[in-house]
């Protein structure tokens, strides 16, 4: 049975997830949003094996698993029942190379005999279109080249090429690898070329972790979560990705099953704004760079999910060659919320750039033409933050006005008025800080629940969403305004399961909420910080931790009876929560030396 108890390689062009006896289960080849050659997460309905990467020990018993310190390299050791052990070491290259960082589409495997004399059987079946078929297989001296409809694969191996094409087993007597990239010939030897590639990207995640601006307290988790944060990413256009996985549910035979391989502009500020806090600021100027495309390109509608590249068309469709995660279908390719109106988007966008304005590090800080270009979305906004819309969560049934929508718009004014400042335009300063303050006012009122004593998820709504609890992180309301307080103490008396937090209670398009929703237990740990309650959020903290996977990995979703994860993996809204959190509560560095 599949779980999610998955390790992550990738280098910001293509990512894998490995599962705890080193079978690759899930990759999208050539880019994080491509047809995935490796599908067995998702059971392709077919009974043959297809889109399977696995290294198989014979007589196995037991296997252990790890990442090289401070790095997504993975290994993972096999013992079978007679003492033999082989490790199979997985990443993908990522270093500096002629100036610039190289990210080639390739997946290298080191098979290296531990003890005794492991026998093997590789079995490499890429598949396409969706486990629809298997790759045609043609050969070399010592390569496969594997044929699909997008591109073609090729295995350049120094493992014995019969053994690779008949599934044979053999016995590894010295270290052996395996080179997956695109239909290339290497022109070095591939044991050379696979032990240089390791030491390089060892090197280079090394150096970016020690770049990191880290808390005292939980360092490994928040080095692992700004690992796969940055996992998540596509360097070449700066999009970041949701989740590396489409269609794992959120809650066992839900039918909540999306595809999160694109970029949602709401998401992406949270990414950004937490590697941004650790001082990852490239991954920031890349996104920005991204975003503005998009946001230019867009006019004055912006979706609130885009392609990685920017596409704007992301039409969703169910596959029939896969069965689902665990045989739970459907699998969905694409994502309906890009046609979805979001108000929320505008104020993604203007607080992902506020940064830009005032950080010194970045190569070129923002000026009065970058301002012009944010204002068109303030202006947007402004116009329609009491409009209804599908909100944070894509309500898929039902429009309403949204706190969460409306506060984002007037954050977007908000900021405005602050660049405005910054850059000396006193005239538009203040035209931005009289729409702030006029939505702030409307939401007071309109959001407001005097029965309830609570802000709530929309205007004249009496239901309680997890979203309002993040007013105080926008600076909307201080966290001691007794509003909030009596806020929180509806929120967690309504949706809190155990020591977790659902996102809402009510019913939606799909019945009422089983599982709890990872980042919205973050946010009540900030909010319980915020506003003083700060040994149950060092608790409620700790007990999401003992949450992660073995690797310290979240997924979007997770069951409060039983821990389970679900949703899509590795899910950045959960990882940005561990660092978030994590910087809030931790002692300082002063306080603790």
């Amino acid at each position: 049975m599949n779980t999610l108890e998955l390790a992550v390689v990738g280098n910001c062009q293509v990512g894998a997830l490995i599962d705890a006896k080193g079978s690759i289960v899930w990759s999208c080849l050539p880019r994080l949003d491509s047809n995935p050659a490796f599908c067995s997460l998702l059971e392709p309905a077919a009974a043959d094996g297809r889109g399977i990467y696995e290294v198989e020990l014979l007589d196995f018993e037991r296997a252990e698993q790890q990442y090289v310190r401070n790095t997504p390299i993975v290994e993972t050791t096999l013992y079978d029942k007679h003492g033999n052990a082989v490790r199979i070491t997985d990443f993908a290259p990522r270093f500096q190379l002629f100036g610039r960082t190289y990210h080639p589409v390739m997946l290298i495997r080191t098979l290296t005999p531990v003890h005794g004399w492991p026998r093997l059987c590789v079995r490499l079946r890429p598949a396409a279109n969706y486990g629809e078929q298997r790759a045609e297989v043609t050969h070399g001296s010592n390569h496969l080249r594997f044929l699909l409809p997008e591109s073609v694969l090729r295995l350049t191996t120094d493992v014995p090429l019969t053994a690779v094409m008949e599934e044979t087993p053999f016995v590894l007597n010295r270290p052996r690898h395996l080179i997956l990239g695109t239909d290339e010939s290497i022109p070095e030897g591939v044991e050379k070329l696979a032990v240089e590639h390791l030491v390089q990207t060892k090197t280079y995640w090394e150096s970016w972790v020690r770049g990191l601006a880290i808390p005292f307290e939980w360092q490994s988790a928040v080095i692992r979560a700004a690992i796969t944060l940055k996992l998540c990413t596509f360097e070449d256009t700066g999009a970041v990705v949701a989740a590396l996985t489409t269609s794992v549910p959120e809650a066992p035979d839900s039918g909540r099953n999306w595809d999160y391989r694109y970029c949602w502009i709401r998401d992406s500020y949270f990414v950004v704004k937490a590697l941004n806090s650790l001082g990852a600021t490239k991954t920031m100027n890349d996104y920005l760079r991204y975003v503005l495309n998009v946001s230019l390109e867009a006019g004055d509608h912006l979706q609130p999910v885009y392609g990685i590249s920017g596409t704007d068309k992301l039409i969703e469709r169910s596959v029939d060659s896969l069965a689902g995660y665990r045989g739970m279908g459907p699998v969905r390719v694409g994502n309906q919320a890009y046609e979805q109106v979001q108000h929320d988007v505008y104020g993604s966008v203007i607080l992902s750039a506020t940064q830009y304005f005032f950080d010194e590090r970045l190569d070129a800080p923002g000026d009065e033409s970058n301002f012009e270009r944010l204002e068109a979305l303030g202006e947007r906004a402004a116009a329609l933050f009491d409009e209804p819309d599908a909100g944070i969560w894509e309500y898929r049934g039902r429009q309403r006005v949204h706190t969460f929508s409306s506060v984002m718009c007037w954050a977007a004014c908000d900021r405005l008025a602050i660049i405005a400042e910054h850059l000396g335009l006193t005239d538009r300063a203040a035209h931005w800080r009289d729409r702030a303050s006029h939505i702030h006012a409307v939401i007071c009122e309109q959001a407001w629940d005097e029965q309830r004593q609570a802000f709530t998820v929309a205007f004249g709504v009496p239901e309680m969403d997890a979203s309002v609890l993040v007013m105080p992180s926008l600076g909307f309301l201080p966290a001691n305004d007794p509003r909030f307080i009596s806020t929180l103490e509806v929120i967690e008396r309504e949706l809190r399961r155990g020591d977790h937090l659902l996102r809402y209670r009510a019913a939606d398009d799909f019945g009422e909420p089983e599982n709890a929703f990872n980042v919205c237990t973050f946010w009540y740990i900030d909010a319980l910080a915020d506003v003083g309650r700060e040994a149950e959020a060092r608790e409620l903290f700790e007990n999401m931790l003992a949450c992660r996977t073995k690797l310290g990995l979240l997924s979007e979703d997770l069951n409060a009876e039983t821990g389970e994860l679900w949703g899509n993996f590795p899910q950045t809204y959960s990882m940005v929560g561990i660092i978030n959190a994590a910087r809030r509560l931790s002692r300082s560095w002063e306080e603790a030396l």
